[in-house]
């Protein structure tokens, strides 16, 4: 099967094509229709994530497709359209996943549509259900809202009753996060000042926060009484620090935000998480704005225009099948 290796640290630019044996059956064998591509597969092309295996290995945390192959008793059968979260081995024709990571895929939806869903709706459920407690009637700022999470907690805040305030870079950007159910869109630039103009004074609820960097500060001075913001990650590279005398002020809270850390540790939570956000997924108030559908054989320039900021909506990577 052709697949991607990550053979060196040296960038999204040395991704390779290989062709590498099939993986054996026993979990859930998927032939895979499309890849969703993760900002972590950028960092991983540093060796910079979290999650960095011995070298050469299949990047590829999420992808969509038709089970070719399933264990007795795992709930899926040869044919069932599906998505999946492998963590790993994504990038490839064919991949193996624990059916505690696969998910029946909803027949209005595509498999680009698909593949952009495990990593990107379920951190969000998890960010703004468990840990935010957002309620009906809140207020959300959504940071790096034209990009994949982004879009996914716009389009899961308003389906859960809140108004959101989006942050992006770009005038098309900003367009996307309207269309995603945003009431508003702000360039970063003084984005503070807006937000403060669009709540009247009282600032927002909620900020999720996939970026970091110099607008920490600032997003927790929009922050309204008992609000919190989510820290999920640091697309805009440096890690802030914050000064915790601002939490006092107004009973603010920072939460961090790892998924990935609280599934592998709670069993059968992944899929809790589906049997909540699939109806919104069938009901099409969750729809990931695929933007970018390249061959898989591109993966080196979808993982460079990911980490351009190029991207306006979700990148997907296609096998042709």
């Amino acid at each position: 099967m052709r697949a991607i290796h990550i053979s060196s640290h040296d960038g999204p630019a040395a991704l390779e094509v290989v062709d590498l044996p099939e993986p054996e059956p026993g979990a859930v064998v998927i032939d895979v229709h499309a890849s969703g591509v993760t900002f972590p597969e950028v960092l991983q092309s540093r060796g910079k994530y979290q999650i960095s295996p011995p070298l050469p290995f299949v990047p590829g945390s999420e992808v969509a497709g038709v089970v070719r192959s399933a264990p007795e008793g795992s709930g899926f059968a040869a044919g069932d359209r599906v998505c999946a979260f492998p963590g790993l081995g994504g990038f490839a024709e064919v991949v193996s996943t624990d059916p505690a990571q696969v998910f029946r895929l909803p027949d209005s939806m595509t498999f680009a549509q698909g593949a952009s869903i495990p990593m990107n709706v379920l951190t969000v459920h998890f960010a703004l259900a468990h840990r935010g407690r957002l309620q009906p009637g809140e207020t959300v700022l959504v940071h790096g809202a034209g990009g994949g999470i982004g879009i996914a907690a716009t389009q899961f805040a308003v389906a859960s009753g809140a108004r959101v305030i989006a942050v992006a870079s770009s005038e098309e950007k900003r367009e996307l996060a309207l269309r995603a159910g945003a009431s508003d869109a702000v360039v970063p630039e003084g984005f503070k000042d807006a937000v403060k103009e669009l709540t009247g004074g009282k600032g927002v609820d909620i900020v999720v926060d996939p970026v970091g960097g110099d607008r920490f500060t600032d997003s927790i001075r929009s922050l309204g009484q008992e609000g919190r913001i989510l820290v999920i990650g640091f697309t805009g590279g440096e890690i802030p620090t914050v000064k915790v005398n601002r939490l006092l002020l107004g009973n603010k809270s920072a939460v961090g935000v790892g998924w990935g850390e609280y599934w592998m540790s709670n069993p059968g939570y992944l899929q809790k998480q589906w049997a909540e956000v699939e109806p919104l997924l069938a009901a099409g108030k969750l729809d990931p704005l695929v933007g970018v559908e390249l061959p898989l054989d591109r993966a080196a320039e979808a993982l460079e225009l990911m980490d351009g900021r190029g991207a306006v909506g979700k990148i997907v990577l296609t096998t042709g099948r």
